[in-house]
This record gives C-alpha cells, structure tokens and sequence, in this order.
C-alpha cells in the first residue's frame, strides 16, 4: 500500500475524554499537542490547531524572561510555557517570536511539531 492523502494536517480531529474550552492546549500521547480552535464537549469531535502563532500564558517573576527564538514547552501540570523540557515531562510547543519579559504573563509562540 502506498501512503493517501488524507488532510492538509493544520488542524487535526479530536475527541477529548472531557470537556475543552477554545484556547485549550491538549496534548495527544506524550509528544504531540493542539490547540482548541472552539470549545470541544467531551466525547464529540471537535478540531486541534496543530500550527499558527499564538499567545500563551507564561510564568511570571525572576528568571522567567524568554528571549526570541528560543524552544520553549508546554508545562501541563502549570497551564503555561516554560523554556525547558523539565526532564521530559513539559513538550515542546513552539518557539518564541517576541521576547517576553520576566513581568509579562504572556509569550508569543510560533506553534512547532
């Protein structure tokens, strides 16, 4: 069998185990995540963004600065982007298009698979 087109792959299908908001980042696996492009109710289909630039949450305080272009991973447990993969447990979503400051509570992500 030779490989079939199947879809474009910007957006993916998904149907979460509960529900998701639009903006929610999910991850699929251990290694592949998307982004809610509207609200998804648990166990219906619903479409994960799996490229495009967005703004996401960060840490905030000392330390927490991002310079542009660097890698930076989604921390599950904390809902944020951080800029290590903390031993594997944090994927990589992106990297930085806009420095963000130790004070911003948002990074602007270029989303990377």
């Amino acid at each position: 069998m030779k490989a079939v087109y199947v879809q474009k792959g910007d957006s993916i299908d998904f149907t979460p185990a509960v529900d998701v908001a639009a903006g929610d980042v999910a991850v699929i696996g251990d290694k592949t995540l998307g982004i809610a492009k509207l609200d998804i109710k648990a166990g219906e289909l619903g479409a994960l963004s799996l490229v495009g630039v967005f703004d996401m949450p960060k840490e905030t305080g000392s330390g927490t600065a991002l310079a542009t272009g660097i890698n930076v991973f989604w921390d599950e447990a904390n809902q944020v982007v951080v800029p290590d993969a903390n031993g594997g447990s944090n994927v990589q979503i992106g990297r930085t298009i806009v420095a963000a400051g130790d004070d911003d509570a948002i990074a602007r992500v270029r989303l990377r698979q």
